[in-house]
């Protein structure tokens, strides 16, 4: 159950950054014993793959503060967020023998996917309504968001739980909300 919870742990932040919780994983398990990725997995913890997501993710740093390249990146990122999603949450449940590889695949794509259409829906009215200045400030929160999300899985995916039952919580009441505006 913890490594469930640990990949919709991951996979959250990857709706956000995907590099920041696939670097985040990569590191943990090269230098700690909090993760262990078993194979195919554990290719993302070698140099030359540590090497690349570090460069992608300074990359994806610069280009999401940028006003207008955001939105580009967030294009791009389309289709690179739910994958790593997907990645992070098969990689994460390889030891739990109950779930099977394709729901785990589906189950990231779903939650790292909707993520990312949260966020690229609400970049643009960030950019609309601040001219653009409080993109670096939204983007920064972004970051730190997902580094947060994504020890906290590692080290304590109970906690993934309640997060997860927040955002359930959040996402009824802005659906009740949009349906009343469209009933009057």
């Amino acid at each position: 159950m913890f490594e469930l919870l640990t990949g919709l742990g991951l996979a959250l932040p990857a709706g956000l950054n995907a590099y920041i919780p696939l670097l985040i994983v990569a590191l943990a398990d090269r230098y700690t014993g909090l993760v262990h990725l078993a194979e195919p997995y554990d290719v993302l913890s070698s140099p030359p793959v540590i090497v690349i997501l570090a460069l992608l993710l300074l990359v994806e740093l610069l280009a999401d503060k940028i006003p207008l390249v955001d939105h580009v990146n967030d294009l791009i990122q389309s289709a690179v967020r739910p994958a790593a999603g997907a990645i992070l949450l098969m990689a994460s449940t390889e030891a739990v023998a109950s779930i099977n590889p394709v729901v785990a695949m589906l189950l990231g794509l779903i939650v790292s996917g909707s993520v990312h259409v949260a966020k690229s829906s609400f970049r643009p009215i960030v950019t609309a309504t601040t001219g653009g200045l409080g993109n670096p400030v939204v983007s920064a929160a972004e970051d730190a968001s997902a580094i947060g999300l994504s020890v906290i899985a590692i080290i304590a995916p109970i906690l993934i739980a309640v997060v997860l039952l927040a955002l359930a919580v959040l996402a009824v009441l802005v659906l009740r909300m949009r349906l009343q505006r469209a009933q009057t």
